[in-house]
């Protein structure tokens, strides 16, 4: 296959955005800092608000000096030195008119779309009109994409009729983290891992999403969408997906969301009969967060709404090396900590020959992976405790951290901003951590089954106090099979 040539400038579009300020930036700057950037590559910065080159420039200046890592100034210089700004509306024939002498510079720009997804189809039409959407140029779409299969397969084919889907890379920054990148290293570099990785050692899998923080005021956006649309049909799925797709041919990236593919479309369909049983949706009352009082998220909605802010669920995999293995996800607004975590149980040994003390002290192994707030992957082994007792040998859990980011990592070392490998890849072409449009579809078209079979149910979200983690439901829902979620 022939070397992908390297991208020579990125259009950010929604440049004044939060995505932008808060993500988007920042990594361009310290991909510039490591000297990954090609040496021309320049950066033009789009939105509808009505400021000077200069302007926007100061204000790129700010956002970084406002991050804990101090700011180099020769980095400063050659950064800002690839920093141009155009105020216009994207979306019209006449404001993409403005873009086009700056663009046409460019023989191989990225159009990174860092606004909402229901202006995806009119910017790619206004890009197409204007001649810009060239054989060579990328174009990068943030989550979500859709609402449903219906109106997911209507921004696919709008943004499909521009561009060929080699060069569409759909975003879910959680692929653009370490860890998410050594899962995939801890089971398909190590023999020790990967002939475990199947129902014969494997009890479950839980994978939880919790936020601490509220829906505040983004309720136009959350109150259509939800939990289940908004972080189960795309971050939660694409985890799922890289612990139980089989081993690729190699890293190329049809191989390797090829077998992503065949996970979702191995997932056993919700139906009304077991949606009772298999999943839980639940919505945020008042409560007490952070050591605060809160509101609920309908007085923040300022009206009574069926939407959850919290979405459990068994999934099963029917496919041989899963079958009779439990996934377990749930995901959530206002819960009593920030945990993004993958958690691998293993089945507990047959039998014990250490005598009745030790058995109580015995605890299957466990495999968990930190992504947030901190990186880590933690493997708990069983280890002789320390000392002699009458009582015979004594056991205890000793766990062992398998990242070795801290190794590399001086002390006070920058963590990367996950975009910041997601935005290389672009650069260069490999879209291995990005999505599919069949992946997406094949996601859909899951998550639009659970919404029906809560519908056909009548399924409404239970109530749960701010600060809680979640309905009574949640606990159940994994306590029916003698499980516990992670704590």
């Amino acid at each position: 296959m022939a070397e992908t040539p390297l991208a020579d400038a990125i259009v950010l579009f929604g440049a004044t955005g939060d995505l932008s300020r808060r993500m988007l930036l920042p990594s361009l700057y310290f991909l510039d800092a490591d000297g990954l950037l090609p040496l021309d590559f320049k950066i033009l910065a789009t939105a509808r608000a009505q400021l000077s080159r200069e302007e926007f420039v100061e204000q790129a200046r700010q956002i970084l000096q406002a991050r804990p890592e101090a700011v180099d100034d020769k980095v400063w210089e050659r950064f800002s030195g690839r920093l141009d700004y155009v105020a216009c509306d994207a979306t019209t024939a006449q404001g993409v008119g403005l873009l086009k002498p700056h663009v046409d510079r460019f023989s191989r720009p990225i159009f990174f779309l860092a606004i909402s997804p229901s202006l995806y189809s009119r910017v790619a039409a206004a890009l197409a009109g204007a001649d810009l959407a060239g054989e060579q140029s990328r174009i990068v779409l943030e989550k979500p994409i859709g609402r449903d299969l219906a109106t997911s397969r209507e921004v696919n084919e709008a943004v499909g009729a521009v561009f060929n889907e080699d060069r569409i890379f759909r975003i879910d920054h959680y692929l653009g983290k370490e860890t998410v990148q050594n899962l995939i290293a801890l089971r398909f570099a190590n023999t020790l891992f990967e002939p475990l990785w199947n129902n014969l050692t494997i009890d479950h899998v839980q994978i939880t999403v919790a936020e601490t923080e509220g829906v505040g005021d983004r309720w136009p956006y959350y109150d259509e969408y939800g939990a289940l649309r908004d972080m189960l049909q795309n971050h939660m799925l694409q985890l799922l997906c890289f612990v139980a797709m089989e081993p690729p041919a190699d890293m190329d990236p049809r191989s390797v969301r090829n077998e992503k593919v065949k996970v979702l479309r191995s997932l056993r369909r919700l139906t009304r009969a077991d949606a009772q049983n298999a999943s839980v949706r639940g919505q945020y009352a008042k409560g007490v967060a952070g050591g605060k009082e809160v509101a609920g998220y309908e007085t923040e909605r300022g009206q009574p709404t069926g939407t959850e802010t919290f979405a459990a669920l068994r999934v099963d995999i029917d496919n041989w090396r899963w079958a009779g293995v439990p996934f377990f996800l749930r995901t959530g607004k206002r819960l009593p900590e920030r945990r993004t975590q993958i958690v691998i149980q293993f089945k507990p040994v047959p039998h014990s020959i250490f005598g009745n003390a030790a058995s109580d002290d015995l605890v299957a192994n466990r495999l968990v992976i930190d992504l947030q707030p901190d990186e880590d992957i933690e493997l708990l082994l069983m280890n002789k405790a320390p000392g002699i007792s009458r009582g015979g040998m004594r056991l205890q859990p000793l766990p062992l951290s398998l990242s070795l980011l801290r190794a590399y990592e001086g002390p006070g070392a920058r963590r990367r901003i996950a975009y910041e490998r997601l935005l290389l890849d672009v650069i260069h072409g490999n879209s291995t951590l990005f999505v599919r449009r069949d992946e997406v579809e094949e996601a859909w078209r899951w998550v639009d089954g659970v919404a029906a079979a809560w519908a056909e149910a009548g399924m409404a979200p239970k109530p749960y106090a701010a600060g809680s983690w979640g309905p009574s439901g949640a606990f159940a829902l994994i306590e029916r099979s003698e499980r516990a979620w992670l704590d």
